[in-house]
């Protein structure tokens, strides 16, 4: 296998002086300095951090991407909580490092092994492609983690948009207060929250902000808070009894939700009771009983 080692290396190196020129190597400076031109240098030598995320935000600009898969990813990302102007560019990035970088460890692992080439070709594969895809795995999980989050901060969340508004508050200040309250409790809803207000700031109408909340968490239950604000404003009902009747509504649902989760939990215990506890108290009841069978009546059958 010393012909893929040497693969490996040839096609590192060539990648990496690929990199260096296209990103490092700046001729016209070069130029510059022969020729005897000032060359300002305005910014300084920065975090080695800062230099690879550019490396890997400058190699993610060069993967190509379908705009509609670049669409479906900004909008994973935006829940995920990763809303930079460079996080699609680190994304891709990060898949195309990866996806380079563990295949050469895979064949410089196996490079001297005496397994089936079938595995290590398999083996090569699956490091491709975790890799490829494992990023996006974990912006998928990192996505639902915080959508679990948002819908349990929801409940406290109306609850206290419901005090500030029955206390005199508009639906905006009520926002901006529950944001407030909610900051170390439920980051990530008073984050959302945040945002919001600060679109109704720059002039977004306040259904629009309300959509944009809904799109940006992706969880159901906050868009049907947003659709019973939006009725309420539309129609002129009253929010503070709009929001009392949600909150009920939620009430309800996740005692329904919980007696569902508590109805489904012996059907769940068959499997584990069956295979683990059973076992172990048959060995506990039946194996003295059999020891003593082997111990003394076998031998008492034989002698007779």
């Amino acid at each position: 296998m010393i012909w893929a080692t040497a693969l490996v290396f040839v096609l590192t190196v060539g990648i990496l002086a690929m990199l260096g020129l296209r990103l490092w190597v700046r001729p016209r400076a070069a130029i510059d300095r022969v020729t005897a031109t000032v060359v300002e240098t305005a910014n300084p030598v920065g975090h080695p951090s800062l230099a690879w995320r550019d490396l890997v935000n400058k190699l993610g600009s060069l993967v190509p991407s379908a705009p509609k898969d670049s669409t479906v990813m900004l909008r994973r990302l935006m829940r995920a909580g990763f809303r930079g102007p460079g996080a699609l560019k680190m994304l891709y990035g990060s898949k195309a490092i990866l996806g380079l970088v563990l295949p050469a460890m895979a064949l410089a692992f196996i490079a001297k092994s005496d397994a089936d080439p079938g595995l290590k070709v398999l083996f090569v594969v699956a490091s491709f492609a975790a890799g490829f895809f494992g990023p996006n795995e974990y912006v998928r999980l990192r996505a639902k983690h915080r959508q679990k989050l948002i819908r349990k901060g929801l409940p406290n969340a109306l609850d206290l948009m419901v005090v500030c508004v029955e206390s005199g508050l508009g639906l905006d200040q009520a926002i901006v207060q529950v944001a407030k309250e909610l900051q170390f409790a439920h980051p990530e809803l008073s984050q959302e929250f945040g945002l919001m207000n600060l679109e109704m700031k720059a002039g977004n109408r306040r259904a629009d902000a309300l959509r944009n909340l809904a799109e940006r968490t992706g969880v159901e239950e906050v868009k049907k808070l947003v659709a019973v604000l939006i009725q309420a404003d539309r129609f002129g009902t009253s929010i503070a009894q709009s929001l009392r009747g949600h909150s009920e509504f939620m009430r309800v649902q996740t005692r329904q939700q919980a007696e569902e989760r508590a109805a489904k939990l012996g059907v769940k215990l068959v499997f584990p009771i069956f295979f683990c506890i059973l076992p172990s108290l048959f060995v506990v009841t039946v194996g003295p009983v059999l020891v003593r069978i082997v111990r003394d009546l076998i031998p008492m059958m034989v002698n007779m």
